[in-house]
């Protein structure tokens, strides 16, 4: 299991359907999920933040605010 996780929540954040925490069945997919998240927070509702995706240890993709 692999996990996505947002590191801190802005206001926008808040605000969005992202749920802070998910979880999927491959590094893969949740890769895929992350970027596109963190694209999507960038350039479309987060006009005062960056975000990209890290990897940490054990398996976790993390977005994280720049």
């Amino acid at each position: 299991m692999v996990s996505v996780k947002i590191e801190k929540e802005c206001s926008c954040f808040k605000r969005s359907s992202y749920e802070p925490i998910q979880y999927f069945e491959s590094e893969v997919e949740a890769y895929d999920v992350a970027t596109k998240m963190a694209k999507e927070m960038t350039q479309e509702f987060c006009k005062q933040h960056g975000f990209a995706v890290l990897k940490e240890e054990g398996n976790f993709l993390i977005i994280l605010m720049s």
